[in-house]
């Protein structure tokens, strides 16, 4: 029950990305929001570990800033594989990584408060 909940806030999250950032876009369909949901957790599980492993003298001299930069490439890498999420630049896809972790830490610590 609990990985349904993280994946609907997950689509949550990228529905507020596309409404606040000008450069993302998804195909207005509440499907394509939990595809693009399941992908994105699916690319930043496997490849993002890897990559945030090999970068980590950089976030440990960025103090963490280049989490962000490792995030937006995961989004990037998303929307080359996914037909349906579009990212026009880098800097849509910064905004958009930074959107989506905050939505995500917010609804992380509401669902532990309302399941523990």
């Amino acid at each position: 029950m609990r990985i349904l909940l993280r994946w609907a806030s997950m689509a949550l999250a990228f529905w507020v990305a596309t409404q606040l950032v000008p450069g993302i876009s998804v195909n207005d369909n509440a499907w394509s929001y939990l595809w693009v949901a399941l992908l994105f957790g699916a690319i930043n599980v496997t490849i993002g570990s890897l990559v945030k492993f090999l970068t980590l003298p950089a976030v440990v001299l960025s103090l963490g800033l280049f989490l962000v930069v490792v995030n937006a490439a995961m989004l990037a890498l998303t929307a080359r594989v996914s037909d349906v999420l579009e990212v026009e630049d880098f800097w849509s896809a910064i905004l958009a990584a930074v959107i989506i972790s905050v939505m995500n830490w917010f609804t992380s610590k509401i669902f532990k408060r309302v399941t523990s």
